[in-house]
Parts: structure tokens; sequence; C-alpha cells
């Protein structure tokens, strides 16, 4: 046992206790490799599954639907990052050596043994699990170094600020838009970092360390390219910058017309309607007529109906302007046929009341008309079902009642004339209301057509029971008494929808666009051309080099323990900033 125990403990003495240790920092280098691995399971989850097509991440998120095992390995992935820059800011060593320890047992383990079972392929045949293993393989080769050389003594500030040139304040810059990444790295650094600073300090003076390092960098870009005192600025200068600057505002500005117009007249697709219902229904009783137009029903509009549809309103600018927004092949007529697709199944006791209701009633009876159309929404849209109703009241006592009461008595045969019911165009949009058209409608509900209603019967049986008969309702257009008056003619104009890939945009329409996109983005835009007044003071620094060293010696008497000067150095900058005239000394250009 002493020969295997001794070399072991003497070969991670040596490590611990090196005579001989160049201080490194490659927490950064070992950070990215841990990104890389973070995203590989989000896009990759499928090939740490069993069932690979039936984890498609993509597909469960969009349903609200999180797999644990996808969500188990994003924890542990995320751990072992916020574990990993514990140990770095407590520059632990020993702790390191330790979580490496564990997780290469852990990591072959699961890679070598376990991923194999859970997915029935070997590790040989998965070439996602391999790269996210070969990833790994280079943070552990990092981890490696960096224990064998030991934390660095003093970890001053973003390694992204080391230099001031244009990638370092690219990267820094997104850095910064990633949401909570700031927040979250700055109160781990609080939490695992000896200080005197409370939290909101500490994060005062992350927020200035920040701005000075990006005025740094300005600074550094007009000494290396200066301009010159009185000299205009070049043309292309002004149109490249200003030029893209006025076409964006522009494009954001006409954003949701041109995008409307465009899936109406270019990108739009024809979504006609595929079924087309109609009921009537009288107050809250069974409905008297339903009926369903389908498939050879509804009638793609052909160049010659067209035509005859222009040649009617030809003389009605109003009506013309609306039909000229359409072509032939965005209209439908819908024959819904006039005989109801289902027997009036009311029970005798609310036949009799609604008959004496109808009767002697003393308030008025609504007399709805309900019209509904239903589209495929795999050909494109984001609304499946549209709907309207027009509505009426028969007064008590008028013909209409006396005469549909005589219908449901037996004492009245002949058709009921229901005046301005049935509406003969309509428009179905992307939406979930089908309104008339008023354009072509100029009196409005007065212009509907007048229609008869007629309860048919048929004998079954003997005796003269409800059970002896069978009844449904006709409608039919009033003073037509050819056979195709049967048939309640409907012409709907389909408004041209969004393909599928755009639907999740044209949804919003006109006024939803301008208030979710313009106005957000317009507000956005405002934050950098207003107030910029109020920043003066704070961002037209002369020279920063002054500021950046008190910062740079905060960090540094922060990491040797000097808790004391460390207070003594913040109150300093803060009395900076509080002083205008401290702060113009302080940042004049170096004679």
């Amino acid at each position: 046992l002493q020969v295997v125990y001794q070399p072991v403990r003497q070969f991670f003495w040596d490590i611990l206790h090196s005579e001989y240790r160049a201080a490194t920092d490659v927490y950064a280098l070992m950070f990215l490799a841990d990104v890389v691995d973070f995203i590989i399971i989000i896009f990759g989850f499928w090939a740490f599954g069993k069932h690979s097509a039936a984890a498609d991440i993509t597909s469960s998120l969009s349903d609200d639907q999180v797999p644990e095992a996808f969500l188990v390995m994003l924890l542990i992935q995320f751990t072992t990052m916020v574990i990993d820059r514990a140990l770095y800011l407590r520059k632990s060593v020993l702790g390191k050596l330790l979580f490496q320890i564990i997780l290469v047992f852990g990591i072959h383990l699961w890679m070598f043994f376990i991923l194999p079972a859970v997915t029935e392929r070997m590790f040989s045949l998965n070439t996602v699990a391999q790269l996210w293993y070969f990833v790994k393989c280079i943070y552990f080769a990092l981890s490696a170094y960096q224990i064998r050389c030991g934390y660095p003594t003093r970890i001053l500030g973003n390694f992204l600020t080391k230099k001031y040139n244009h990638l370092n304040l690219f990267l820094f810059q997104g850095f910064r838009l990633v949401p909570f990444l700031v927040e979250l790295r700055a109160v781990m650094d609080w939490v695992w970092t000896d200080t005197t600073l409370s939290l909101s300090d500490w994060m005062c003076v992350e927020d200035i360390y920040a701005n000075i390092f990006i005025i740094k960098c300005s600074r550094e870009t007009e000494k290396k390219y200066p301009q010159p005192k009185g000299q205009k600025k070049k043309k292309i200068v002004k149109y490249g910058m200003g030029g893209l600057i006025i076409f964006f505002l522009i494009c954001i500005i006409w954003f949701p017309l041109l995008f409307m117009s465009l899936v109406r007249s270019v990108v739009g697709v024809v979504n006609h309607p595929i079924d087309v219902t109609v009921t009537l229904k009288l107050g809250g009783y069974e409905p008297l007529f339903t009926m369903s137009a389908q498939q050879q029903s509804i009638q793609p509009f052909t160049p010659k109906d067209y035509e005859a549809l222009t040649d009617k309103f030809e003389r009605e600018p109003i009506a013309m302007q609306f039909i000229s927004l359409y072509g032939y092949e965005d209209l439908v007529k819908a024959r819904i046929e006039g005989s109801s697709g289902s027997l009036w199944s009311i029970s005798p006791p609310s036949r009799e009341q609604l008959r004496e209701e109808l009767h002697g009633g003393s308030s008025d009876i609504t007399l709805r008309f309900t019209w509904s159309f239903q589209r495929d929404l795999g050909k494109g849209g984001t609304v499946e079902y549209t709907s309207e109703k027009h509505t009426m009241d028969l007064k008590p006592n008028s013909t209409e009642r006396r005469n549909l009461a005589g219908l449901l008595q037996g004492t009245h045969d002949a058709p009921v004339k229901i005046p301005h019911l049935f509406p003969p165009y309509i428009r179905a949009p992307n939406g979930p209301e089908a309104n008339p058209v008023k354009q072509l409608l100029p009196e409005e509900e007065e212009s509907y057509l007048d229609v008869e209603v007629q309860l048919k019967r048929q004998r079954v049986g003997p005796g003269n029971s409800s059970d002896s008969f069978l009844e449904w309702w006709v409608i039919r257009l009033a003073g037509c008494r050819q056979e195709e008056c049967r048939i309640l003619p409907m012409v709907i104009f389909s408004d041209k929808v969004s393909p599928p890939s755009l639907g999740f945009l044209a949804g919003y329409g006109i006024m939803g666009l301008y208030v979710s996109i313009v106005l957000v983005i317009g507000k956005f835009v405002r934050g950098f051309f207003s107030e910029i007044s109020h920043s003066i003071m704070f961002e037209e620094l002369p020279c920063v080099d002054r500021i950046l060293k008190l910062c740079h010696d905060i960090f540094l008497v922060r990491e040797t323990g000097e808790l004391e000067l460390e207070e003594e150095l913040f109150a300093k900058l803060i009395f900076l900033y509080r002083s205008p005239e401290t702060m113009i000394k302080w940042t004049r250009e170096k004679e």
C-alpha cells in the first residue's frame, strides 16, 4: 500500500508546493471552452438522448415543454462554470485540483459508460458527443496548466480591458449587452473577493471603470486618426455614416406600411375559406336554420364574374375603389343551400313557449343571423375561424312575429318575409371578424337582402304529435320564384394572408407593428440623440489616464489586502465625480 500511496502523495505535494512557479491566468480560455460546451448541449441535445427523433429541443421549447435531462445537463454545466469562477476569485489551487479530479472521473464515467447505455450508441458513432468531449479535453488541459502554474496573485479588472483598441471595445460592448451577465459577474466577484465596499459601491466602481475604458478607447482612436482643426468632415464620412442612419430611420418609419403592402401584393397568398356556415337563431331557443357550404359550393370568381361585378358598381366611386383592391382570384361566391342541413329538434315545451312569446309577448325578440368562415392555416395566415353576426329586433305584435307564430301553430303555411337580413358581400380579413362590405352596401343594413323563411313538415307516422313529423326550416330570397332562388349567394372578398414564414409579423397588423416595433425602436434610438448634454461632464473627458490609474489602484490594493486604503481610494473616486472642477484638473491633457 505504501508503494502506491507515497508516489501519489508526492505527486500532489509537488503540484501544490512547487518551488519554481510562474503564475499565469488562462481563466478566459477555460470560460470560452465552457461556453462552447454549453452551446453544443443546447443545439445538439438530441445526441445525448435515447430517442433522438423525439428530442427536438426547439419543438419542445415552442410547446413550453422542457425535457428533464436537457434541464439537468444545462444546470450542471452552468454550475461548473460558477464553481470555476469562485475558485478563480479565491485563488484556491487545492480546490481547483479537487474540482479537476471530480470532473475528470465524472465526465469519463458518464461519457464512456453511462451515455452509450442510455443512447444505445457507441461513443465512436456519436459525433456531437465526440465534439463536446474534445472541447472538454481542451478545458482539462487548460485547467491542468492553471493548476501547475498557480493562480495569479492579482486579478485586475476584466480581461477584455487589457488593451484599448477596436477589437477589445467591440468584444467588451458585446459582453455588456448579454442579459444579466454583467450583473452576475459583478455580484459573484463581490461575494468571493475580500473588500470593504458594499454591493452598491462595488457596482458603482465597475460602472465607472467600464465607462472610462470606453472613453479611453475613443481617445486612442482619435489619436490614431486625428482630425485637423477647421477642416470640414469628408463626404465619404457624412454620406457613409449619415446616409446609412437616414436610410435606417426611413425604413423603420415606413416599415409597417411597406411590409403589409408587400404581404398583400407580392408575397401574400390567397387563402379562400374552406367552409362557410350560416345560422339563423330566434332568441335563446334552438337555431332555426344551419347550413354549411363546402368544396363545390364555394366557387372561385372568374374574370367574367369580376367584370360583371365591376359593371354593377361602375357608377359608384367608393365601391369601385374597394373592388380595385382585389383581383378576381381573391373573390369566391358561396352558394348556400336554402334548406337547413339539420332537422329542427326543439323540445315541445320550448316550442310552445316560443310560440306564446311570439304571439303575445310584450318585449322584443332578437333574430340573429350569423356567418362564420374557416381557413386552412397550412396555407398561411394566423386566424383559422372568422365570424360576425347581424341582429334585428322583432317588435311586439309585428307582422313577422304573428306569421312566425302561425308557422309554429300550423295556421300559417306561407313563407314569412324578413326584411334586410342577408348581407350579400362579406370581407374575410386575416382577423377574427368578417364584416359586411360597407362600400358595396351604401345604406348599410338597409341594403341587406330580404329573405323568406318557412317551416317545412314531412309526416313519418300516424297522429298529430311532434313525433309524427320531421320539421326543418327553409330560407330563400324574397320576391324570387325561380329554382335558383333557393340558393343564398354570398360574395366573399378574401384578403391575402402572409405565408407561414412571415405570420409572426403579419399577425400584429399595421397598428400593432407601429406600437410594438416602431415606437420601441424609436425610443431606443432617441436615447442616443437625447439628453446628451446631461452626460457631457462624464463623457467628454480629454484624458482619462489618471482616472483609469485610480481604478487600477483600487483593484491593486484590494488584491494586496490593503482594505483601508481601498476605502480611501474609493472615497477619492466618488469625490472626483462629485467635483466638476477637480474632474477638469484630473482630465487635462498631459504636458
